[in-house]
């Protein structure tokens, strides 16, 4: 078995020592960053969220696996810099203003850096203000929101209504999910894409970035 396997592997039990070790054992074998990355990190990580799909891990397997991607990230980044390798896009991550949930949005995150992609996480309680600034500053493509609280779903509309009003309208994908928010309130409000886990969520965002 290569060092990659031996990445994804410990990455899927969430041995995050072990993980960057090997990551640093590939780049001493000179295997490039970005090859470490898609072929060791990401793969682990999509494997643990295919799993996480189908319901064969939970949200602490799920969390430990992200943690130990990001040790071997950190391991990783210089090299990824200096060899050029560009994210696959950027996304604008937040719990909706009123609502304090993120554990959801946390998987999420973690998902979504699992592909690859560069997440700016405003954290709970974001304004839609706030929304439409970091899209603009980062030159996001996509603005993913939460909520679990049906009181702060209207949050959702004024965030499609700003960015439809804005230079961001075209550019700028709105995506939104949550314990109750289903695909005929998206449609209601005018969402681009409603997603019902974290797995899903990070998928439908590779695939908006990389379109």
């Amino acid at each position: 078995m290569g060092v990659l396997e031996d990445i994804s592997s410990w990455l899927q039990q969430g041995r995050a020592p072990k993980v960057k070790m090997c990551v640093q054992q590939a780049l001493d074998e000179g295997i490039p960053a970005g090859e470490i990355l898609e072929h060791g990190l990401l793969d682990g990580m999509n494997i643990i969220g295919a799993k996480f799909k189908n319901n064969e891990v939970f949200v602490p397997e799920v969390l430990i696996a992200a943690r130990a991607m990001t040790k071997g990230i950190e391991v990783l980044r210089p090299y990824l810099v200096a060899d050029g390798v560009e994210e696959k896009g950027t996304v604008i991550l937040g719990t909706v203003k009123g609502d304090l949930h993120d554990i959801g949005k946390n998987l999420v995150r973690m998902m979504m850096e699992g592909k690859g992609l560069k997440v700016i996480d405003l954290g709970v309680d974001v304004s839609v203000e706030k929304f439409i600034e970091a899209a603009r500053e980062n030159n996001a493509q996509i603005i993913a929101c939460s909520a679990l609280l049906t009181t702060t779903m209207g949050e959702m509309r004024d965030i499609v209504e700003a960015v439809n009003a804005s230079e961001l309208k075209g550019n700028v994908k709105v995506m939104i999910g949550g314990a109750p928010i289903t695909q005929s309130f998206c449609d209601q409000i005018g969402a681009d894409r409603y997603t019902p886990d974290a797995a899903s969520a990070a998928d439908v965002a590779l695939e908006i970035c990389t379109a």
